[in-house]
């Protein structure tokens, strides 16, 4: 029963974070910010996660395709792993233990600091004020960092393929394109959209319910990692079955 009320209530604070975050379109200023601190503060994990990335994939790749005599076929092989799921699904989760930690512990420290009280006696709402900018600056910012670390991910993996059969950019290029179709890069993408909308929602609502002094802000931000870290890997399931079913 208490599982039910739980998910009725996320669900309910979900509605609510997503009506606050489309009213944000229209004085964009503070969700600006929030996307430059979520950004600058993600740059250094995703360089680091995309060149890994494009390496790691090459070196286990290259082995398993070379035995088979299908080597030819790596860069196409590396970029649809990329492109489809490592890069959305490593941007999540950077975002997830990085973001949410820090939305977590904000407005955990926010909320026993009692600034949401005394947001709700100046006549502001803290969901449009605090909620509404920060979910949609995540919804923003994901795609965004999924394009630099899938960016990054190719580079490098043409540095490694360079290396063994000192291909040119233009065929290498061609090569990690040419069985890939547009609207499956692009759905793939879409995906680090609804991760975005969920790692905030769940980094907001357990800041937002923090209790117990100043532990209940360390637990916060836990709750917000682990929670967010979740939803991401639950919808990634939820989102490829249905973007299977669409194409």
């Amino acid at each position: 029963m208490k599982w039910l009320i739980a998910i009725g209530d996320g669900t309910h604070f979900a509605g609510q974070s997503a009506w606050a975050a489309l009213s944000q379109l229209a004085a964009p200023r503070e969700t600006i910010r929030q996307l430059y601190q979520i950004l600058i503060g993600s740059l250094l994990l995703g360089t680091i996660a995309g060149i890994a990335l494009g390496a790691v994939v090459w070196m286990h790749t290259y082995g398993v395709l070379q035995r088979s005599g299908t080597q030819d076929y790596l860069p196409t092989v590396l970029a649809a792993a990329v492109l489809l799921e490592l890069a959305p699904i490593g941007a999540g989760l950077i975002i997830a233990a990085r973001t949410g930690a820090s939305l977590g512990a904000e407005l955990g420290a926010m909320k026993l600091g009692e600034q949401l009280d005394a947001l709700q006696l100046l006549g502001l709402s803290p969901m449009q004020v605090l909620v509404g900018p920060r979910v949609l600056a995540c919804m923003v910012a994901l795609p965004l960092l999924h394009i630099f670390i899938a960016a990054l991910a190719l580079i490098s993996g043409y540095f490694a393929e360079n290396v063994v059969s000192s291909t040119t950019w233009l065929r290498y290029q061609t090569a990690c394109f040419q069985e890939l179709r547009l609207n499956e890069v692009v759905l793939a993408a879409m995906k680090t959209i609804v991760f975005g909308f969920l790692i905030a929602v769940a980094s907001c609502r357990a800041g937002m319910l923090a209790q117990g002094g100043t532990e209940g802000v360390g637990k916060a931000a836990t709750q917000a990692v682990v929670a967010s870290s979740l939803l991401v890997l639950a919808g990634d399931v939820l989102l490829v079955a249905l973007i299977q079913l669409i194409t």
